[in-house]
Formats: C-alpha cells, sequence, structure tokens
C-alpha cells in the first residue's frame, strides 16, 4: 500500500479530481509504467457497454501511428495482484490490441472500489460518446451512490442541468424504448417526446416504421394525445374502439406516413388525415390521385 495520500474523486469538483487522478499533477511522472497489453483487463465498474467498431478502428490507426500518447490509468486486480483493472482509458486498450502494441503506458493507482466506481463513471461522461442511456444511468449512479445533485454534475460535467434532468428521464420510459435508443434505432430528441406519451411503446414502434424526424414525432405525440383525449379529467373519448378499426388506423398512418383517424358514427364515418405543412397535403393528394 502506498504511503501517499489517497486522493479525493469529488473534491472540488468531478472534473479536478479526476485530472490529478489522471496524472496532472506533480507525481505523475514517479506514477508512469509501461505494462505488457495482455496484463490490463477491463475494469468491473465500467458503465460502457458498446464499442463502435468503426470508431475504434479509426482510434487504432492513430495508435499504429503515433502511440498511445495519454496513460491509461489502472489499479492493481484485487482478485489478482499481477494483473491489472482498467479504471479510465478502455477505448485505448482496446486500440493497442488491435494495432498489436505490445506495451502501453499506464498510471496505477491504489484505489478502493467506491473510487474506482467514480472515477470510471466521470471518465466516461466527460471523455466518451455513450449512448444516452448509458449516459442517464451514469447521472444516476453518481446521484444516487454518491450523493451528488444535479446541479453538482452540471457544473462539474460542463452540462446544463436541464440535459441532466432530461436525461434521467429517459430511464421511466419501458426497457424496450431504452435497448431501442441505445442501439440507435431511437435518438434521445424522440426519446425525450416520447416520455410524456400515453402509449410510448406504440408510438416508438410507429416511428421507426414510419421514419418520422424528432419534430414529427413531437407534432405526433400531440395529436395522438389530443384525438385520445377526451373531457378534462384525461379520459379517452372512445376506449372501447373496435380494434379492427385501429389496425386499419394503423395501417393507413403506415401507408400514407401521416396520423390516420377514422370516426364511426350511426350514418357511417369519417377518415381524417393529420398534415402539418402543405408538402404534406400534395404527397397524400399525389398518393390518391395514384400518381
Amino acid at each position: 500500500m502506498s504511503d501517499e495520500p489517497r486522493p479525493r474523486i469529488m473534491g472540488r469538483g468531478l472534473g479536478r479530481g479526476l485530472s490529478a487522478l489522471l496524472g496532472d499533477g506533480d507525481d505523475a511522472p514517479k506514477n508512469l509504467r509501461h505494462i505488457a497489453t495482455e496484463l490490463l483487463h477491463p475494469g468491473r465498474f465500467q458503465p460502457r457497454r458498446h464499442f463502435d467498431e468503426e470508431s475504434l478502428d479509426a482510434l487504432a490507426e492513430s495508435v499504429r501511428a503515433q502511440g498511445i500518447l495519454q496513460p491509461i490509468l489502472v489499479r492493481r486486480n484485487p482478485e489478482d495482484p499481477n494483473t491489472y483493472e482498467i479504471l479510465a482509458g478502455e477505448r485505448r486498450w482496446r486500440a493497442a490490441q488491435a494495432a498489436q502494441l505490445h506495451e502501453v503506458p499506464v498510471l496505477v493507482r491504489e484505489l478502493g472500489d467506491r473510487e474506482a466506481s467514480e472515477i470510471a463513471l466521470v471518465e466516461n461522461i466527460q471523455r466518451q460518446d455513450l449512448n444516452p442511456i448509458e449516459e442517464a444511468q451514469g447521472f444516476r449512479r453518481l446521484i444516487e451512490e454518491f450523493g451528488h445533485t444535479q446541479d453538482a454534475l452540471a457544473t462539474a460535467l460542463g452540462k446544463s442541468r436541464s440535459h441532466i434532468a432530461n436525461t434521467l428521464r429517459l430511464l421511466n420510459l419501458p426497457d424496450e424504448i431504452q435497448t431501442m435508443i441505445a442501439d440507435g434505432r431511437l435518438t434521445a430528441g424522440h426519446a425525450r417526446a416520447l416520455v410524456t406519451a400515453r402509449d410510448p411503446l406504440e408510438i416508438a414502434h410507429e416511428i421507426i416504421a414510419l421514419g418520422l424526424s424528432v419534430r414529427q414525432t413531437e407534432g405526433y405525440v400531440r395529436d395522438q394525445d389530443s384525438s385520445r383525449a377526451g373531457k378534462p379529467g384525461g379520459k379517452q373519448s372512445n376506449p372501447h374502439k373496435d380494434p379492427n378499426v385501429t389496425a386499419l388506423e394503423q395501417e393507413l398512418t403506415q401507408i400514407l406516413g401521416l396520423k390516420v383517424t377514422l370516426h364511426a358514427d350511426k350514418e357511417g364515418g369519417a377518415l381524417s388525415i393529420r398534415y402539418r405543412t402543405l408538402d404534406q397535403l400534395d404527397t397524400v393528394l399525389a398518393k390518391l390521385r395514384g400518381h
């Protein structure tokens, strides 16, 4: 165990503490080592689950040409002291493997599980392009496990408080939608529009099927909520609509790319097509004319 004082991760702010741990301090040179690539292993607290292959290939090309310019932060593996656990810099390590480097520069720190977990979260949020769900999970862990407020995170991470709050709200969506966001089928903008929707999962599938933009999605959610909302109490105007009619509405919506609603009454019914621009109206007219 080293006699040097254990750094405080948060200190006056997340970024300040992380910079010190990553080697900006005066003691960085004496802690810099070169260790065999195969002795390093991904950290157990790594919040990132998806690594973009194209981005890694580009980084590997850079590593082949210039080497690793910033050391990887590690600690000794508590279960195998002959190996090391990566705390920050897993992408660089993966790129080094792809570039077939035999050794990589590392900074070895003696840290407990709590500190290691916090560093891994902060490093990823600050330095990597996490997908929105991974970012939200990182924010939630920093708040729930380490007691940080949204305001403190916003200041320390250089993000607005509204960004943190809106990102956290994505975790209220159904798991299936979170998976759609994580794998890129839905953007964070689409997802934020779904947070207040009455049936977010149904709309999510329609967004993907119709290829709706974020703005179109926001309008779609407003239209659907308006058509379903009846009296001030928020009750549905027709909660027992024939499922065959609902299926036909969905089929027509997919064909036209616009929201279609069927209204039945004693004399027959009516079909309404919701459009927001004249271009959309022209498209519908062209389809009806068979063009």
